[in-house]
């Protein structure tokens, strides 16, 4: 069980970056608002009761700090009922949609110059390269197909060995284990392109990840390491193991070069999300693990990514807040399109449905309700999800 501290400091963390995020998002639905005439009540960060010291009003629109550090809110006039001219619901349908989906724009854009902060940065890049240690036995690695041929003119023998060197993956460089283990998750349910050095010779190799693995075998079945050198000690066993290759480059992009990036970067997490989901309701542990992950939660609330948050910054440094960060505002974005009730893909579902209808709205009372019953719903999800990783953590 971790220290209550630890737990506690995790927890501001994740609130310090979290709740910018949710500032971010409901500034996108303020300000398109502002445009458009709607009445804005309340902006407010942080959800109430209210810190009675810092209420301001300019002009129509009140200002609140509140009590609970767990995001924000605007409070626009009438998003149901159109009775007011100066109400959401009373503006014309394209008006509603852009106020409704602004936020999620916002966490998009977020995402994107996040991402492209994190690639102005300098960092280290190792290149130590990925070499295959193991190859499970019937596994995709191990029935591989190989095409080249040996220096001496032979042909290859066929699936992955151990000592093969990964040099690309997907058209993609590899030069150290993370980077293979990043195209493998990217890739996942398809048969991939790799390039690999073996005896001194390039070949390629078709090799299929799989979705759901047997326990500890990986997507592919290998196992990979930096190549090393070692030597032996009087007992026969390995010792002062080094990396053959102990090198690393600066890696950085001029603003120019990172803006670009950073959009597929973000189009890769999108995909990387997708395959996790999938990954773990298919019973596994995960996009990055072997299978079988019975402990694996399918899903985790706030106390569980605050916990892994910190884990990240732990084992990689402070300066991986800005990809978390960039994660985090990502996954917010998509979460709020989601059709579900309460959510901004919810409300603008009621939309679609009245454009459907040809412009017969559904009554502001019964929209009203659904999106308090999503609301209950949503949260009582959030609380049961959260009792398990609380559970889990404290185990």
């Amino acid at each position: 069980m971790e220290s209550l501290l630890t737990i506690l400091l995790y927890g501001g963390l994740f609130l310090a970056i979290l709740v910018p995020l949710v500032v971010v998002h409901e500034l996108g639905h303020f300000i398109t608002a502002k445009m458009f005439g709607v009445k804005v009540l309340e902006f407010g960060i942080g959800f109430p009761p209210r810190v009675k010291k810092l209420v301001w009003r300019k002009g129509e629109t009140e200002y609140t700090i509140n009590w609970l550090p767990i995001g924000g809110f605007v409070r626009l006039l009438g998003e149901e009922d159109p009775s007011d001219p100066r109400s959401l619901a009373a503006q014309p349908r394209w008006k509603r949609l852009v106020v409704m989906y602004a936020g999620v724009v916002m966490n998009v854009v977020a995402a994107i110059l996040l991402l492209a902060i994190s690639l102005m940065i300098p960092r280290e890049r190792a290149l130590s390269l990925a070499q295959v240690v193991q190859v499970a036995d019937g596994s995709p690695a191990a029935e591989a197909r190989i095409e080249g041929e040996m220096r001496d003119g032979s042909e290859p023998e066929q699936g992955l060995q151990p000592g093969d060197i990964v040099t690309r993956a997907e058209g993609r460089d590899i030069k150290n284990t993370s980077e293979l283990i990043y195209a493998n998750r990217l890739n996942l349910g398809e048969t991939q392109e790799w390039v690999i050095q073996r005896s001194g010779s390039t070949l390629t190799a078709y090799v299929y990840a799989r979705w759901d693995p047997p326990v500890g075998e990986g997507p592919t079945g290998i196992r990979i390491a930096a190549p090393t050198t070692c030597g032996v000690d009087e007992q026969g066993e390995l010792t002062n193991c080094q990396l053959l290759y102990p090198f690393t480059e600066s890696v950085t992009y001029m603003p120019w070069e990172a803006v670009p990036k950073a959009v597929g970067s973000l189009g890769e997490l999108m995909i990387l999300t997708k395959n996790e989901i999938q990954a773990r309701l298919n019973g596994s542990e995960g996009v990055g693990g072997g299978g079988g992950g019975e402990d694996q939660p399918v899903f985790t609330g706030p106390v569980g990514i605050a916990d892994q948050t910190g884990d990240l910054v732990k084992s990689e440094g402070w300066r991986t807040i800005i990809d978390i960060a960039a994660v985090l505002s990502l996954n917010l974005g998509i979460f709020n399109a989601l059709p579900f009730p309460m959510l901004d893909g919810g409300r603008a579902l009621f939309v679609f449905i009245e454009i459907l209808r040809g412009g017969r709205r559904i009554g502001p009372e019964k929209e009203a309700l659904v999106h308090l019953t999503g609301f209950a719903l949503l949260m009582a999800g959030v609380l049961v999800v959260t009792w398990f990783d609380i559970s889990r953590l404290v185990s």
